[in-house]
């Protein structure tokens, strides 16, 4: 599994990060929206991306058009350090597979992503 982490926390990224690849999946990071959508130009084979809400410039909803419109295979898990129920609902609707709240404990994470990467194998598959 191939995962795209997106937050302009450092620390919290780069922790999460290390987490991730001590469980086996292969997770690169970028600090900003503008970065991630550069990134996922440069490298379109990646299964999900866990992408912040608030970040500075451009954010995490916007992010989320942006990948759902030139990635639409790519499922995309919000994650956010602030509980609104409009912004949850609305990246729902733009096609994030889920929302998850910081702190995230890592073994949801893990759950939710590779749930997220059977989901997108059985929609790739012919009558489903």
């Amino acid at each position: 599994m191939k995962v795209l982490l997106v937050d302009d926390e450092v620390d919290f990224r780069e922790t999460l990060a290390k987490r991730l690849v001590r469980r086996g999946i292969d997770a690169d990071c970028a600090g900003s929206a503008v970065e991630a959508l550069a990134w996922l130009k440069a490298n379109p084979v990646v299964d999900a991306v866990v992408l912040d809400v608030k970040m500075p410039g451009m954010d995490g909803i916007e992010a989320l058009k942006h990948i759902a419109a030139s990635h639409p295979g790519v499922a995309v898990l919000m994650l956010s350090g602030h509980a609104h129920v409009e912004t949850a609902m609305k990246g729902l609707e733009l096609g994030a597979f889920d929302y998850l709240m910081k702190p995230v404990d890592i073994e949801e994470l893990v759950f939710k992503l590779q749930d997220a990467c059977e989901h997108k194998a059985l929609k790739g598959k012919p009558g489903l």
